[in-house]
């Protein structure tokens, strides 16, 4: 009967659109004779029980289409509509606000699908969602405002943009703040038909005064659930560690204190976990060590500082402070390679020839001691500036940096070689006052010392996953995964509109090929441009436990080995790198860690990005702050996006902010979406990613982190030929009278500039700072890994 039921169903698949009696079915599947057709009545009075055919008013039997259902991440608009994201290569699913069931942004949730999108008409499929399955928010940050309404004690003035126009009023059940405080409350109703914009819930917890120093910035970090805390338990374990390396740590452990290594940091690092040494070898080639503190050794599985290291996954870097990993015990003291003090390290030790490949490897545990704390100014002083008073300071070292420098062009050559991508944008440092108030931008300079640093990290980490690879045991790998072939595509289109070449096949895209397209427009009015639209069509670094290659880095084997004081993921390769010296690579040895690594995988790469996001909104936030100071100047800018509701631009600073297509006042300007430019359709200018303009500021929301700008030289923009097709203005629901700019087709084809407004930005010249974190780790998806400097890191892979 399952085989015919499927029989039935198949053929009514291929005919969807038509109706069939029994008898005809019976014709078409060769089931004529009469012991034949009773099976096959039978068969559709099940199908028709269950839902899958229907009987029409003739009789006749017809498929019951099945809805197609899909779960996703929901993105809501304060208009109501929202999208649903399910697959990174498909359409979002338009969401029409009867069919929302109130759901919020970042809810998981399951939508079916109601009308088939039109991609020849740019509209999207659209849905109802069915089920809210995850809630994205459990708790909410805000100033408390005293109010007394039936059994409410107050509201908590929500400022998450994600969250729109609701509200949030405060239950009597919890704690009473006061005026102005900023609190937490947890929520306990969410949006309903009965109340589509309320949201309830009882205070638990004060966070300060609105106006006390420092609550802004531990607001956001409260909105992102952050980990800033340690428990009790956790402090008392860190406390029981001794402060110096105990005679019985040492066993088994060669013994590297001999040898000239050196930290390289910044002058305000506090935390030290990689030393490094080189010199010439008789045969010409180079010897390389680089040294990382071992955290593993104090930080073991199952104990209450591994559990704390593994929830926060990463150390966040802030404004004017730090949310360390691990307590300050270890971070600034046992595991921080400080000079002059043995430390117990992971070590890697590399023979490299003149061409840059690695010819030998080894990797320990040591035990080491750092002969000098060198600061990234200082070297650059020895090898860039030739300062005489900083060669004489450390003259016994001067010929060891000398080597380094010469290894790392080496190093730097092999990579390019191979077709490693190399990303830059500049890097800014927030200056605060003693009350937290930003008082200045400075923009980092990035040396030689910088890049050499980076290059021994980066040479480090490939030694490693290389070894473990080929060893074929579990272990874990940082990922960089291939392009999707339709988005390098449309990066090509994009490119050949300006008459830049993408030269290879784009059905099987290697970094190289990038690589060359960088450098033809290096130095060129396009180049941030490309450079942007580049990191669109890239994918985002991550943990597997897989090697799945590293393709902004052209390189095959990758992992984090160097940073396990700030990255939950190098302590692991530490403990893995032990596990197998110490048991082997048996069966048995393997299954340790085989299935406990796809779960650190993703809990990190999710970690990582929860500290991206806290770090990015501090900076908006403070920079935003920083400008209100001045409202009313002119400044220089160069434009970092084109959307149809306007420009984003950014400063020298790195501050960037929107010019809202309504200010736009000396023309009526139409978004030609395949240059991604803004044309006046009378006077003719265009603007483009990478266009220098003047602007004025008009107007800052530091809560809103928004910065809203003016042109003031618009009559200077270039001239163009190009003119938008004319059905834009029935698309985009625009004319000239309605000032804003904004869509009038409710969401159906384009996101909303409400929508864009607050991703725009972060997907253009933000998305080139601040997506990844490692010291000498360039992931070239738009993510720099960082390196302490102060409070903060430099930005690296």
């Amino acid at each position: 009967m399952t085989d015919l039921k499927t029989q039935i169903l198949d053929y009514l698949t291929e005919n969807a659109a038509l109706s069939f009696s029994a008898e005809k079915l019976a014709r078409v599947l060769s089931m004529t004779s009469a012991d034949e057709f009773t099976p096959l009545v039978q068969a559709l009075v099940q199908l028709e029980r269950e839902g899958k055919v229907e009987v029409t008013d003739d009789g006749e039997f017809k498929l019951v289409p099945q809805v197609k259902e899909f779960t996703g991440v929901f993105h809501r608009n304060p208009k109501g509509f929202g999208f649903v994201s399910y697959d990174p290569e498909m359409p979002d699913i338009f969401i029409n606000p009867d069919h929302t069931m109130y759901a919020l942004t970042g809810d998981e949730v399951a939508v079916k699908i109601l009308q088939a999108g039109d991609p020849t008409r740019d509209q999207r499929p659209e849905g109802e969602i069915t089920k809210i399955i995850t809630r994205s928010y459990d708790h909410v940050v805000g100033e408390f405002k005293n109010m007394t309404m039936g059994n409410f004690i107050g509201e908590v003035i929500l400022k998450d943009k994600k969250l729109g126009s609701l509200r949030f009023y405060v239950t009597g059940d919890g704690i009473h703040p006061q005026d102005n405080e900023v609190v937490t409350a947890s929520i306990a109703t969410y949006p309903s038909e009965d109340a589509p914009e309320l949201m309830t819930g009882p205070a638990l917890e004060v966070i300060g005064d609105k106006d006390e120093p420092g609550v802004d910035i531990l607001s956001v970090v409260y909105a992102h659930d952050v980990p800033h805390e340690f428990p009790k338990e956790v402090l008392d374990q860190a406390n029981q560690i001794p402060l110096t390396v105990q005679p019985e740590e040492k066993a088994g452990r060669p013994d590297l204190t001999d040898q000239p290594l050196v930290t390289i940091d910044s002058i305000e690092s506090k935390d030290l976990d990689d030393a490094v040494v080189a010199w010439k070898l008789d045969n010409g080639n180079y010897h390389l060590g680089v040294h990382i503190a071992d955290v593993s050794h104090y930080v073991q599985p199952g104990t209450p500082l591994d559990e704390e290291a593994f929830k926060r996954g990463t150390s966040v870097y802030l404004t004017d402070r730090v949310i360390p990993m691990l307590p300050r015990r270890l971070s600034n003291g046992i595991c921080s390679l400080n000079p002059g003090e043995e430390r117990l390290a992971m070590s890697c030790e590399m023979e490299i020839d003149p061409q840059g490949n690695i010819v030998s490897h080894e990797i320990f545990p040591s035990v080491i001691r750092s002969h000098a704390r060198m600061t990234y100014k200082g070297v650059n002083d020895i090898l860039e500036a030739h300062d005489e008073k900083t060669r004489q300071e450390y003259k016994e070292l001067v010929p060891m940096f000398e080597t380094m420098a010469d290894l790392h062009r080496i190093l730097l050559k092999h990579r390019h070689q191979r077709g490693a991508i190399d990303f830059e944008a500049p890097e800014a440092k927030i200056i605060v006052d003693e009350n937290g108030h930003p008082t200045d931008i400075q923009l980092r300079d990035r040396g030689l010392s910088e890049r050499m640093i980076e290059s021994f990290m980066l040479a480090a980490n490939e030694t490693v996953a290389k070894h473990y690879d080929l060893m074929h045991v579990p272990f874990l790998y940082r990922i960089h995964e291939h392009p999707d072939t339709e988005r390098i595509k449309n990066f090509a289109e994009f490119l050949s509109v300006f008459g830049i070449n993408m030269p290879g096949d784009l059905a099987n895209v290697e970094p190289k090929m990038l690589q060359k397209v960088l450098k033809q427009v290096a130095g060129t009015p396009e180049e941030q441009m490309v450079q942007t639209m580049m990191l669109r069509s890239m994918q985002q670094a991550k943990y597997s436990e897989d090697e799945l290659s590293h393709f902004g880095l052209g390189a095959q084997y990758y992992t984090h080995f160097t940073s396990p004081i700030r990255r939950y993921p190098d302590t692991t390769v530490h403990r893995l790198i032990k596990w197998y010296k110490e048991n082997g690579t048996t069966e048995e040895a393997k299954a340790k860690y085989r299935d406990r690594l796809a779960e650190i995988a993703e809990h990190t790469s999710v970690t990582e990005r929860r500290g991206i996001d806290t770090e990015r909104d501090v900076d908006s936030m403070k920079k935003a702050e920083f400008m209100e100071d001045h409202v009313g100047e002119t400044f220089d800018a160069v434009v970092s996006s084109v959307m149809k509701f306007g420009l984003f631009v950014a400063l020298e600073n790195t501050v960037e902010g929107l010019i809202h297509i309504s200010v736009m006042n000396d023309d009526y300007y139409e978004y030609i979406e395949k240059h991604m430019a803004l044309v006046g359709r009378d006077h003719h200018h265009i603007f483009q990613i990478g266009q220098p303009v003047k602007v004025k500021l008009l107007r800052v929301d530091k809560d809103q982190r928004e910065v809203d700008f003016e042109l003031v030289n618009a009559d200077e923009a270039p001239l163009t030929k190009l003119r938008a097709p004319r059905q834009n203005d029935r698309r985009n629901g625009r004319g000239r009278g309605n000032g804003n700019g904004r869509s009038n087709n409710n969401g159906r084809r384009h996101f909303s500039d409400d929508h864009d407004r607050d991703n725009g930005s972060r997907n253009t010249t933000q998305i080139n700072r601040g997506q990844t974190r490692h010291r000498g780790d360039r992931d070239n998806n738009g993510d720099r890994n960082r390196r302490r400097n102060g409070n903060r890191q430099n930005r690296r892979h």
